[in-house]
Formats: structure tokens, sequence, C-alpha cells
């Protein structure tokens, strides 16, 4: 470690009281904090900045492409470093934020993997920034436990059957405000990956299990080459080998999906694969081609399932490009939420988990997402028939898949138009989490599906596209501000009547109401929900 520290981060006296917090936030691991942000923050700043750049030219073209300046790198001949053996069998992930209860089931779930969750799946709260540190390091001292207010009671199983831990931090463009470093907000990722890592790298390599991690919203593989900066520093700083770390990158932009060979490339001294997302993809396509016309309007999200094809595009180049470097291919979210009352409603979904993740062990990822733990054996056997007791399957090389540029953004191929229910529904899901989320829930069960920031990220945009494109849905209705104005209104007044009066007044539903009405309708399309809705959220 630096032998000379120089002036540690700076906790907000807004920060409230979090038990335990002194743990976490220790001189050293501050010091720590302070030298990630005054390496790294100014180069993220760039790298944002030219996130604006690149949207701007999509904007002028109407299109993308490959990188014509990394050819060399898409036609090399490398791979990523091998899989250490604990993130070799990947078979069935589960996802959750790290609340004690969620981290306990997570570990015990019989999951290959747990996504432990600092970003969509949990609001940043400074509760559950730290909070979520608090759980980690119990977890991995096997300290942890939990009893519910109704007096059931959690605790870790036998260490051979827990899961392996891949924690996932914010995204580049989101701050910390509680955290400052010379009158700077430190970068939120910088927040949760260092104390994260400062706290566990020994512990997990100890444990033969880490410490891994999964990156969320990355653009380009300037990005990606930050973080692996990041990671070869922190690794001579705390003194552990460089490699230790592993990183997954989530490629849930569209134009990530154009660098998905220089993203593994830039870490390819710490990748271990790439994943598939669907609602943040979307999210990214409407973004980045909202002016683009008739042929770039997305019908209601749940009419563009990974069979789409333009999703199956991405999805089948992703699994191509992951097994030549060598890296895991990990396929998308089964958000099914078993009902405990309606036995008919779960045959259903498994059915459809099922189908789902049959076309994923088919078609050659090595791994999939589900977020319950009932969901977990579904998964696991549509993997276990196609990989048997191979750990993966990335010898499958899909030299059958040849994906064009124009392929990846062909939206209008996609036999599917908005529809008005499709416009109450991005309402209804939008207004709920958003409330949830501003009360500190990140992860919140919705009309029987688990529904994170990506959701209301796409609810919110695909209102905007409409709107801004002049949708005529097949009612005869146009999409217009009033329409939503006046759907917004009737589902505020629906959800007053379901839950009751005090219940609405308890909660967060007209700052929610307002929220997604300013970010769907103001004529200047806000880039990231998170960012208008961090200012308002509870601590």
């Amino acid at each position: 470690m630096s032998a000379s520290a120089p002036s540690p981060a700076v906790v907000s006296e807004a920060a409230g009281p979090v038990p335990r917090a002194e743990e976490v936030l220790t001189p050293e691991a501050l010091v720590f904090l302070a030298e990630l942000h005054r390496r790294f923050a100014p180069r993220r700043a760039e790298l944002l900045a030219r996130r604006q750049e690149r949207r701007a030219g999509i904007a002028r073209t109407g299109t993308l492409d490959f990188l014509p300046e990394t050819a060399h790198i898409r036609d090399g001949d490398w791979r990523v470093a091998p899989a250490p053996a604990a993130l070799d069998d990947r078979r069935v992930e589960i996802t959750g934020p790290t609340d004690r209860k969620m981290t306990i089931n997570a570990l015990n779930s019989g999951a290959r993997i747990w996504l432990a969750d600092f970003e969509d799946a949990s609001a940043p709260t400074w509760e559950n920034v730290i909070g979520g540190q608090v759980n980690m390091i119990d977890a991995y001292e096997r300290r942890i436990d939990f009893t519910s207010p109704e007096g059931k009671s959690y605790a870790l199983g036998d260490p051979a059957d827990l899961a392996t831990v891949v924690m996932r931090p914010r995204g580049w463009h989101l701050p910390e405000r509680h955290l400052t470093v010379d009158g700077e907000q430190i970068p939120g990722g910088l927040v949760d990956f260092g104390l994260y890592f400062f706290h566990n790298a020994q512990r997990l390599i100890d444990l033969g299990k880490g410490p891994y991690f999964y990156l969320p919203k990355t653009e380009s593989h300037l990005e990606a080459r930050l973080w692996n900066d990041v990671f070869v520093f922190a690794q001579d700083y705390v003194g552990v080998p460089q490699g230790t770390v592993r990183a997954t990158v989530l490629i849930e932009t569209i134009t990530a999906a154009y660098e998905m060979d220089e993203i593994l490339y830039e870490l390819r001294d710490h990748a271990s694969g790439l994943n598939a997302g669907r609602w943040d993809y979307l999210f990214s396509i409407v973004k980045n081609f909202r002016d683009g016309g008739a042929r770039f309007v997305l019908p209601d999200r749940n009419a563009v399932t990974m069979t789409a094809p333009f999703m199956r595009a991405y999805t089948e180049l992703l699994v191509r490009t992951c097994h030549k470097r060598g890296a895991h291919a990990i396929g998308g979210m089964a958000a099914f939420i078993p009902s405990r009352r309606d036995a008919e409603v779960n045959k259903v979904a498994f059915e459809k988990v099922r189908a789902d993740k049959d076309r994923e062990a088919g078609d050659g990822f090595d791994g999939s997402w589900v977020a319950h733990p009932d969901l977990v054996p579904i998964a696991r056997a549509s993997f276990d028939a196609v990989l048997g007791d191979r750990p993966n399957q990335k010898d499958r090389l899909r030299e059958d898949v040849h994906v064009t540029a124009a392929e990846l953004i062909d939206i209008a191929s996609l036999d599917a138009k908005p529809t008005f229910d499709g416009l109450r529904n991005a309402v209804q899901v939008g207004t709920r989490y958003i409330e949830a989320w501003l009360r500190g829930l990140g992860a919140v069960a919705i009309f029987n599906l688990m529904e994170d920031a990506a959701t209301a990220e796409i609810s919110r945009s695909q209102i905007w596209q409409w709107i801004n494109a002049g949708v005529v849905f097949e009612n005869g209705e146009k999409a217009t501000h009033d329409l939503v104005l006046r759907v917004a209104a009737d589902e505020l007044a629906a959800i007053r009547e379901e839950i009751g009066e005090e219940a609405f007044a308890a909660g967060k539903w007209t700052e929610a109401h307002e929220l997604l009405l300013r970010t769907a309708l103001d004529a200047k399309y806000v880039d990231f929900l998170t960012l208008p809705a961090y200012e308002l959220l509870a601590d």
C-alpha cells in the first residue's frame, strides 16, 4: 500500500447513520476511494462526454457500424484469460439486491452464480450502499443471518453449496452524493467497486471465489479499458496478483453490441464473459435512435422477445464472439415471480421460462439468469440437457453465425406495433416501479414479474418515442401528451383506490407520477431516469 497516504474521501454530513458503517468506511478504505477518484474520474468524465458526441453522430447518420479502426482486433487471433474454477460452470445465475434476506437466499438458491446487485436492482440510498457492503462482508465471514417479522429464520447452508458471487457496481453515469474527493462527488461505480474490493479481495481469494464483477451500462471498448485500468491499479494497491479479478460485461447498449470483440480485448486479462440483456438494450435503442423515424419505433416491450430478428442477431453474435475468444456467453433474465395463489399462472409462466432457457442452451449460451429461486431448477434442467457434465459449451464456436451491422438495428423487421394496452402498461409499471425506487426498493414484484430500474427506463422511453413519432394505436387514438396525462391520471386514481387513502398518502405516488410524466413528456429526452430520480431519493 502507498507509503504516504493522500487525503481521504470525505463522507457528507448529510449521510444518515447506517449500522456498522465504520467497518466499511475505514480510514484506509476512504484513502483508497480517493486514489480511485483522482486517477480515474477525469477519464470517466471524458468518456461520458464522448457518449454525447457519439449520440449526435447517430442522430446525423441514423445508423451504426462496426468500427473500422479496430478491425485488426476483430480479425486477430487472441483469447481472454482462462476461467478460474469458480467461474467455469455458470449454467444458472440468480440476480438480486444485497439486502440481508436476499443475500442468504441467493447464496442458498442452488444457482451456480449470484449477481449481487448494487446497480439496477438496488435503489442507491446510503443505507443500501453501505448496508449492502456490510452484508457481503458478513456473508464471506459466515456471520450473516436474518429473522423475518413473521419469525422465519434464514442462515447460510453448506459452504460447498453456496453460489459464487459476481458483484455488479453502478454504471459510469451515476454519482455518489455522500462521498466526495476535493469537493467532487465520486462516481458510484468506483464507490461500489472500491469498498467491495478493498474489504473482500483477500477474503475471496482465500475462498477461491473471486473477486468477480459484472460491468453494467458499458457503451464502448474505451469504457471497458477504463475498468481494466481500475482493476490493474486496484490489484497492485492491495497487493493481490494481477489477473485475480474477473469481469463479465453486460452488452445492454446498442453501441456496445458493435464492439463486443473490442470490449473483451480491452479486458482480456480480466474478462470472463458477456451477458445479453433485454430491457436496457431496448432502452438504449430508443435513446440512440429516438429521432430516427418510424423504422426505429419499438412496439410494446413485451412484444419484443429474444426471438425478434434484431434481438436474435444480437444474441447469436454474442455467443459467437464469446466462444471465439474463450469467454462465457450468458443469456437473459427470466423475471417471472411465482404466484402462491394461482397454480395456472405458474404453469403457463414456467412453460415460457422453460422454452426460453431451452432456446438459449440450444443456441450455445453457457448459462442464464433467473430472478427467483423457484426458477433455478427449470433453468438448470434446460442447460443440464445440453451440457451434461460439461461445465460450459465454449467449444461450440457458432461459425455458422454471420451478422451484419444493419441486422442489429433492423427494428422494422419485427411484425408488431405499439398498442394502447402497451401504453397503459408502460404507465402502470413505470409509476409503480418509480414509487418503490423512491422509497429505497430497487427490485420490485409488479404483475408477477421482478422489475428493476431498466423497466422504468424502457417504459418512459417508449412513451416518449411513441409521442414524438406520432404513433396511432389500434383503437384510433394517437399518442399525445394529453392522452398520456389522461392515462397516468387514471392509473394514479386506480392505485389510490386499490391500496387505500392511508397507504397512498404514506407512499411516494405523487412524486413517482410526476417524475414519470416529466421524463416521458419533456421535449428534451433525459438520458437516464435514475439521475433526476436520485435527486428525489429518500435517504
